[in-house]
């Protein structure tokens, strides 16, 4: 048993003098990051700003004109008689006249909707200091009307007051499909917004660079109403012609635009927006 203890002593000896050299290998044959990695990281931010960049908003105004071919009337008819039933007996039939007109002249019952129907007490108020008398009732029916021919609205408005309609609150004019219209406005907008850019950017001494956002500013209003300055549309039979004039549409859009300075190079395109930014936001 003695001799064996001094072997087992300088076993221990050469196993720790070994692990130094076999932990300086393993660090040694440890993977290191390849050396292009800083390189492609540098490539994928090519051509970004990473400070921040100047911005300008702008508002763009655009109107378009279009003619009406739509006429939108109320009219109605009242009658008064001593008793409520003997009144509203007298409007309907009245009413009836009215509407057969109407429909004569190819008026659609689409086009035609009742917009009231009321049935009032007349009262006396003359005798001072004594309560009011019933003298009566007053019965009223007014309905709303589209006319698509304007050129014979004229004629439609005098044929409804010889049948019986006494009652004509008012006519406005309009036009059905407004839509291309209201796209010739937006495009005018979006032009106006970038004329102001441009100019504005040049008084700063900048140069206009990509659009980084574009909104549609909602319409408070529907078409306004213009007198033509040319000839205006007239349909008249013997009373008071009628004028559809011409209709308005105005368009509102803010955009926002970057700014570059003056001396910068052209940079390709999508190539000069800084991180994060979108090229442009969806209209609303």
């Amino acid at each position: 048993m003695p001799p064996i203890r001094p072997l087992l002593t300088a076993a221990t000896l050469i196993v720790l003098g070994t692990a130094p050299l076999a932990a300086q290998t393993s660090a040694n044959d440890a993977p290191q990051p390849p050396a292009t990695m800083t390189e492609h990281h540098g490539m994928k931010h090519h051509g970004k700003h990473h400070g921040p960049m100047a911005r300008l908003t702008v508002g763009g105004q655009g109107q378009a004109i279009t003619q009406p071919d739509l006429a939108t009337i109320n009219l109605g008819v009242s009658t008064r008689a001593a008793t409520a039933a003997e009144a509203m007996a007298q409007n309907a039939d009245a009413q009836a006249k009215v509407i057969e007109t109407l429909k004569a002249e190819g008026i659609e019952a689409r086009d035609i909707q009742t917009a009231g129907l009321n049935l009032t007490p007349v009262m006396d108020y003359s005798d001072n200091g004594q309560p009011p008398k019933l003298t009566g009732y007053a019965a009223q029916n007014s309905v709303t009307v589209r006319v698509r021919d304007i050129a014979g609205l004229g004629t439609v408005l005098d044929k409804l007051i010889a049948s019986g309609a006494n009652e004509v609150s008012g006519i406005t004019f309009s036009r059905e499909d407004m839509t291309a219209t209201e796209d010739e406005a937006r495009m005018k907008a979006v032009a106006d917004a970038r004329r102001r850019a441009e100019t504005m950017a040049e008084a700063a001494g900048m140069k206009l660079g990509p659009l980084m956002a574009l909104s549609d500013v909602p319409m408070d209003s529907g078409p306004m109403p213009m007198p033509r300055m040319a000839m205006a549309a007239e349909a008249k039979m013997g009373g008071a012609p009628i004028e559809a004039g011409e209709l308005a549409v105005t368009t509102n859009v803010t955009a926002v635009y970057a700014l570059r300075p003056a001396d910068a190079p052209d940079a390709p395109e999508g190539m000069d927006m800084p991180e994060g930014e979108a090229e442009a936001a969806p209209a609303n």
